[in-house]
């Protein structure tokens, strides 16, 4: 194991003293996910005071080596990269140095001298690449948040395989001055978090112009959310490589977002496919050559397979053939941009599957170039991503989602995330760490909105639901009553629906409930529809705290049955199916 130490007090400034620990010994977790071990104390105060970080080892640190998992490439920077530097300034504490797939090669976390970074999850499987380390230590709870870089999906890959939160800026939003290029013009330096709001914090204190860094580049950034009742494209054909695991957690994901008020437009996933294929399979991989091409030129020993056949394979390339395929580039973009007129944003499975460490090897190929399906287009074609934690499968294998936007949507895709994060129920990364509240996030302009709590016929799925996505209402999540409630079926009612009545404490239970959030003006055309006996009031919660929802005028309640021992709606029409004869 490289152990890189740090310079003591008579270096440049840059790099402040500190101990170095050998990789993995503070936790006993996956050593092969950091390189270096080290610490660099914090800006006074600052938006990220009380975070700690780690860095890539493609991202300069002043003081320690880059190695970009190549030992014979090695260099010790005497200056921080842009990014670095930023996040120190603004309080962050950096922690060290993290593995990662040889320059950045590599969506799976297994092309490294210094070992394969498993998954957080289950050791056995991988745990996705370039940035494979980066997204180790988030998932596990050493960093609260740590840098990678994303040129073909290294920022997003390992995000979804390992249960956290993957955000790939716009290209040119963060600085990638002091950051080994693997592909220059389509390189993004990206952020792991385990929640959205911790993401979106960094992505505020990391971004800005830098005239020394020849792609970055002043955007129009978009600061409302996305439209009530926005529309997310879905790719009409999907291939999962046969997991069917995957293909029914995708379909899960679509109902999610269904439930969160989009709706669904089939779109044709071809021209990104075909983008897709130009990274690797073109004149387009000289550039990652060109990155490298005075140390690769002299030392192409050094770079592993199948790394240096990937990068070598950009020397047979002319001038011609990069114009060629630079131009069959931008007309896939002219016909990937008239989806656009028909979505806000694309939903897209992370990764298509999982695979083991073992297969991995066996095929670090066609295996590595399945990985990046759906996300080997999003810097080609200048677009937006997120990825977020979806769902566990049956195997305990987590699921992620993409979100995909034009450039500049990074604050609405974040906003939207958040809420699709938190509507799963998700425990953080690798913890059993509940999500916290969601936050205020940085970028967006609150609109005015209302919480209503919904308790029957309005519930995600039932037959008055659409009475509040048609108004733009969004589902917070599911939360309880305190135990100061009776609940009953109403007879008569078509569809059939609940009555809910507050009775003296604790002489009731606790009632299963979901929260949804709609805009100020669609409230009063809504409460319009509620008929008698049924009305709003105020429903106290289960730990406290309040939220206007559906109650019952108690005189309606003769006759009717109580099932308040069911605690729930779903519960009441679950039992009426099993009761019911075969």
């Amino acid at each position: 194991m490289h152990i890189s130490p740090l310079l003591n007090s008579s270096d440049p400034p840059a790099a402040t003293e500190g101990a170095v620990a050998p990789a993995g010994t503070e936790s006993g977790l996956a050593p092969e996910a950091w390189i270096t071990r080290t610490s660099f104390p914090p800006g006074s105060g600052g938006a990220l005071a009380g975070l700690s970080f780690a860095a890539k080892d493609n991202i300069d640190v002043a003081g320690v080596p880059t190695t970009a998992a190549c030992p014979a490439f090695a260099y010790t920077p005497t200056a921080h990269a842009a990014v670095v530097q930023k996040l120190l300034d603004a309080g962050a504490q950096l922690l060290g140095k993290t593995n990662l797939d040889q320059f950045a090669c590599g969506l799976n976390g297994t092309r490294s001298p210094y070992g394969a970074v498993p998954n957080a999850i289950n050791p056995a499987y991988i745990s996705g690449g370039s940035s494979s380390g980066s997204a180790y230590v988030v998932a596990t709870g050493q960093a609260d948040f740590a840098l990678g870089t994303d040129t073909a999906g290294s920022g997003r890959v390992p995000a979804g395989l390992n249960n956290i939160v993957g955000l790939k800026p716009s290209k040119g939003l963060i600085s990638a001055r002091g950051v080994v290029p693997a592909a220059q013009s389509v390189d993004c330096v990206s952020i792991f978090a385990r929640t959205v709001a911790t993401a979106a914090r960094v992505l505020e204190a990391a971004m800005g112009y830098d005239p020394l860094d020849p792609y970055s580049r002043v955007l129009t950034m978009a600061h409302s959310a996305l439209p009530a009742g926005f529309r997310f494209g879905v790719p009409s054909a999907l291939s999962f490589y046969g997991d069917a695991l995957a293909e029914h957690a995708f379909g899960e994901a679509v109902q999610r977002m269904q439930a969160l008020g989009g709706v669904p437009v089939s779109i044709d996933f071809t021209p990104l496919a075909e983008a897709a294929a130009l990274l690797y399979e073109s004149a387009l991989v000289a550039e990652r050559y060109t990155a490298i091409r005075d140390f690769f030129d002299a030392h192409e020993d050094a770079v592993i397979e199948p790394v240096r056949s990937i990068i070598g394979a950009g020397k047979q390339y002319s001038a011609a053939d990069l114009y060629a395929a630079q131009t069959k580039l931008h007309a896939l973009g002219q016909q990937a941009a008239a989806m656009w007129h028909d979505i806000d944003v694309l939903l897209l499975p992370t990764a298509p599957t999982h695979y083991t460490l073992q297969a991995m090897q066996r095929d670090p190929v066609v295996l590595n170039r399945h990985l990046g399906t759906y996300t080997n287009f999003v810097n080609l074609l200048d677009y937006a991503a997120l990825s977020v934690p979806s769902s566990f499968r049956p195997d305990g294998l987590p699921f992620g989602v993409t979100l995909v936007g034009l450039a500049g949507s990074d604050w609405q895709l974040a906003e939207l995330g958040q809420r699709y994060h938190h509507a799963t129920g998700l425990p953080q990364g690798a913890s059993n760490e509940p999500l916290p509240a969601p936050a205020a996030l940085p970028g967006i302009q609150p609109a005015a909105t209302v919480r209503l709590a919904v308790v029957g016929a309005h519930l995600s799925g039932m037959p008055l639901n659409s009475q509040l996505t048609s108004r733009g209402a969004t589902l917070v999540g599911p939360a309880r009553t305190a135990p100061d409630y009776r609940f009953y079926a109403l007879p008569g009612t078509v569809p059939p629906k609940p009555g809910l009545l507050r009775v003296a404490p604790n002489e009731g239970a606790g009632i299963a409930l979901e929260i949804w959030e709609m805009p100020v003006q669609h409230y009063g055309s809504f409460v319009a529809l509620i008929p008698a006996p049924l009305g709003i009031g105020t429903l106290a919660l289960e730990g406290g705290g309040s939220v206007q929802g559906f109650v019952c005028e108690a005189h309606a309640l003769q006759g009717a049955e109580d099932i308040t021992h069911l605690g729930g709606w779903r519960a009441y029409l679950d039992s009426l199916k099993q009761a019911a004869p075969a």
